[in-house]
């Protein structure tokens, strides 16, 4: 079954980020995984949003998702990340 992962940022430096951003899509390609979305600014149609950036990546499984989050390329690229952003991750099944 699919399973995606949502993730809420908020940017606090740009370029400590942009090096985030790079590292990432090659982590999740192991895992089968791929970017649905990468956006901002996010349009808010109905109701509230207060995060700058909105992710949505897509895998095959939840064990998937869940081994792409926690594995070596990924914590290396979340160090990366590390006072470049604040960021929300969920992880949901379709």
């Amino acid at each position: 079954m699919p399973a995606f992962v949502i993730v809420e940022i908020d940017i606090t430096d740009s370029e400590k980020y942009n090096s985030y951003k790079k590292l990432t899509p090659a982590t999740i390609l192991p895992f089968e995984g791929k970017f649905v979305l990468r956006g901002n600014p996010v349009k808010v149609l109905e109701g509230e949003w207060n995060h700058e950036r909105l992710v949505m990546l897509e895998f095959p499984t939840k064990e998937k998702a869940e081994a792409w989050y926690n594995s070596d390329g990924y914590q290396h690229a979340k160090s990366v990340r590390e006072g470049a952003a604040k960021a929300n991750f969920i992880l949901i099944e379709s």
